[in-house]
């Protein structure tokens, strides 16, 4: 197969074009300018984009991924050369959820269409491999150089061992042996132990069947037994009756005899009290309680006289304390008026000192006139007269002063001595606390009075309320003299009167209890003669009959249900055929079982086997490119059918783990790999063209350059696309003409 040209609506590329040669095609380009989407498109544009991949965490669908940016509908045109001739393969969006899902193969320059090539079949038919081959073969991308596990590269790479057969895989094989294994019996499911899990649930229900049987039996029986006891203990209970009624028959003349002795009692204790005149209960309770609130009213009279002495006192201390003011004898408004009035009340006063000091003063006014003139030097008449004046004038002031003086002292002593007081509030707040007493004297004078009367009038009370009890008492006890004695006599009386009460009350009784009894007595009929006492009492028999009637309706219950029971848990018989088939049916799976864990351990024998020899072809191969693109370093190459590698360096014959290798040399090793699986696996005739995208990065310049010499190489027999973002490639075949060397843009491609 050879690709010419690829139009791709497909991601950020918007209807860009690729030219492609035949050979080894070197296409460079920056980051990000589109060959990973190139190498995407180009395998969409063959096998199609999945349209049921879904993005996950760190993975975006493809579908998603390479949406062009523009928003336009993602597809694209690849024109080339196959087997079956010049193709133009399409591929179109018509319906969202189907991107690219539109196919169309024509012949070149013809809108005739390729028969039997489909969307789905395309990349198939024209490499002759799967996706998945192809994935993981011819499709090489930096970061996806390892190899994984795949049936069908499996297959095509056992071919190469012995056989030449491609229609036989171990992975296949081991999981449908896997697949009927699980079927079978996979831990607790599978047919096995759905199988083993009826067959125990049917063996259970014939054992509850088997045990609801004994069961059963065991149930009537015990019916049986109970329903016989009940018989016995009724018969008893029947001879019970007998002679219970024979007793009541007896007991019945005697309750005949005892109600007339009563009533004949109580007639003649009613006789005795009419004879005796004692009066009624009502009577006597209504004289009684008089003779109570008679002591009530005495308690009164008592409380009553005592607070009227309490009174009394209260008045004296009030008087007392009245008589004992400086205002006795007057009334409280006279004894204010006097307070008023003491300021201005005429007293005697003593004018000595005035006269003195006035009869002093005047010489001494005219002496100290003398002494100014001398001291002044003056005769001047009118200081003579002035100074006389002041004199004089300080003179009658002192005289004044002295007489008030006088005046005050007089009266401080006339208080002093009525109301042992000089102080003028002092004596109006006695005239106010006079009256207060005074007050206080009226009330408890009114409090004496209002006692007085209280007690003169309960007093009166209990003599009128003594003297009604009694006459009333002496009309059937004339020796009642006083309370007391009426008291006993009428507790006399009431003893009588309980005494014919209580011979009426067992009269009544007696008659009620024969009446009852006649009402119990056996019908009328010939009396049985020498009926025999019973064994047992009635309460014990009718106890165990009603405990073995409960046993028995809980023995008849238990058995109507183990007989349900019974029915419901199936026919015996058909469960044991249903379980001899299950049985049957378990020996048939767990033969088939065990004949599959041996194919499955034969399998596995098989492959451990063919592990020691995969391929040794596809490892000669490989260790050749591996050798050359590492100048000679390792000299072989083993894999196994989980496509673990292992490199053998050169002078030392023990094999390398692949991840024991560097970055570089472990790519490199994939990659030789890869060309080796392409070479020795994909059909040759189909020559299916290898795309590498970035697979030389981690190479050094001289094991790029052996990788690169070695394409070329391998370019003679089929196109191979070796995409990169560095200048060394197209450095590397400057100048020559069988290598096709483009560099791609944002705006456009050099050639």
């Amino acid at each position: 197969m050879r690709i010419h040209r690829m139009t791709a609506t497909f991601g950020k590329l918007q209807g860009r074009s690729l030219e492609l040669g035949d050979g080894l095609n070197i296409i460079e380009a920056p980051n990000e300018t589109g060959k990973s989407t190139w190498c995407a498109f180009l395998l969409s544009i063959l096998y199609g984009v999945n349209s049921r991949e879904r993005d996950r965490a760190g993975f975006i669908a493809d579908k998603n991924r390479f949406a062009p940016w523009s928003g336009a509908a993602m597809s694209g045109r690849m024109d080339c050369g196959t087997e079956l001739g010049e193709l133009t393969l399409t591929r179109a969006t018509r319906r969202q959820t189907s991107p690219m899902g539109e196919f169309s193969a024509v012949y070149a320059g013809t809108n005739e269409p390729v028969p039997g090539l489909t969307g789905a079949a395309c990349g198939e038919t024209l490499l002759g491999i799967s996706r998945e081959v192809f994935e993981r073969s011819a499709f090489i991308r930096q970061n996806n150089l390892p190899i994984s596990q795949d049936a069908e590269l499996e297959r095509r790479i056992a071919a190469l061992i012995s056989s030449g057969e491609e229609g036989t895989s171990y992975t296949e094989a081991a999981d449908a042996l896997k697949k009927q294994l699980n079927r079978r019996r996979h831990n607790r499911t599978g047919q096995l132990p759905a199988l083993e899990t009826e067959l125990a649930e049917l063996d259970r229900q014939l054992s509850e069947s088997n045990s609801l049987a004994r069961q059963l039996v065991q149930a009537r029986s015990e019916v049986e037994a109970l329903s016989r006891r009940a018989e016995i203990l009724q018969a008893e209970l029947t001879d019970c009756n007998r002679w219970e009624a024979a007793q009541r028959r007896q007991a019945l003349s005697g309750a005949a005899s005892a109600a007339e002795q009563a009533e004949v009692r109580a007639a003649q204790v009613q006789e005795r009290l009419q004879q005796d005149q004692i009066p009624e209960n009502e009577t006597i309770a209504r004289l009684r309680g008089a003779i109570v609130n008679l002591e009530t009213t005495r308690r009164a009279v008592d409380k009553a006289r005592s607070e009227r002495d309490e009174a009394m006192k209260a008045l004296l201390r009030a008087e007392a304390a009245v008589n004992e003011s400086p205002f006795a004898g007057q009334s409280p408004e006279s004894a204010r008026r006097e307070a008023a009035g003491t300021e201005n009340e005429p007293v005697k006063w003593n004018p000595v000192p005035g006269v003195l000091t006035f009869l002093i003063g005047v010489p001494l006014c005219f002496v100290v006139t003398y002494a100014v003139l001398f001291l002044t030097g003056s005769h001047s008449k009118l200081l003579a007269l002035l100074t006389m004046l002041a004199g004089f004038s300080c003179v009658c002031a002192l005289a004044l002063f002295l007489k008030k003086r006088a005046f005050q002292a007089g009266w401080a002593e006339l208080r002093l001595k009525r109301f042992g007081t000089a102080d003028l509030d002092a004596i109006r707040q006695l005239a106010e606390d006079y009256a207060k007493l005074c007050e206080a004297r009226d009330a408890a004078q009114a409090s004496v009075n209002a006692k007085s009367a209280a007690a003169d009038t309960l007093y009166s009370s209990l003599s009128s309320n003594e003297q009604g009890i009694l006459l009333e008492v002496r009309r059937f006890a004339p020796d009642a003299f006083d309370i007391p004695t009426a008291d006993q006599l009428l507790r006399a009386c009431a003893v009588r009167r309980k005494e014919l009460a209580e011979a009426e009350t067992a009269a009544r009784e007696a008659r009620m209890r024969y009446e009852l009894q006649v009402q119990q007595a056996p019908a009328p009929g010939t009396p049985e003669a020498d009926v025999p006492a019973p064994v047992r009492s009635r309460e014990a028999i009718s106890t165990e009959l009603d405990r073995v009637r409960a046993a028995l309706a809980e023995a008849r219950s238990s058995a109507d249900r183990l007989d349900g029971q019974l029915h419901a848990a199936g026919d015996p018989a058909v469960l044991r055929a249903s379980a001899e088939d299950l049985a049957a049916r378990k020996e048939r799976l767990e033969t088939e079982y065990s004949a599959l864990r041996l194919a499955m351990e034969a399998l596995e024998g098989a492959n451990t086997a063919l592990q020691n020899r995969f391929s040794p072809a596809l490892g000669r191969r490989a260790a050749e490119i591996f050798s050359r693109l590492t100048d000679n370093r390792y000299a072989g190459v083993v894999l196994d059918r989980s496509f673990r590698l292992s490199a053998e360096p050169v002078g030392d014959p023990v094999f390398r783990d692949a991840a024991l290798l560097s970055a570089g040399a472990l790519d490199q090793l994939y990659l030789a790999v890869r060309l080796a699986i392409c070479e020795l696996v994909l059909p040759p005739e189909k020559q299916v063209p290898i795309v590498l995208d970035d697979a030389l990065a981690n190479f050094d310049d001289s094991r790029c350059a052996a990788a690169l010499q070695f394409l070329k190489e391998a370019a003679g027999n089929r196109q191979i696309l070796l995409f990169t973002c560095h200048s060394r490639e197209g450095e590397f075949f400057a100048g020559d003409r069988e290598v096709f060397v483009q560099r791609l843009t944002d705006a456009a491609v050099e050639v």
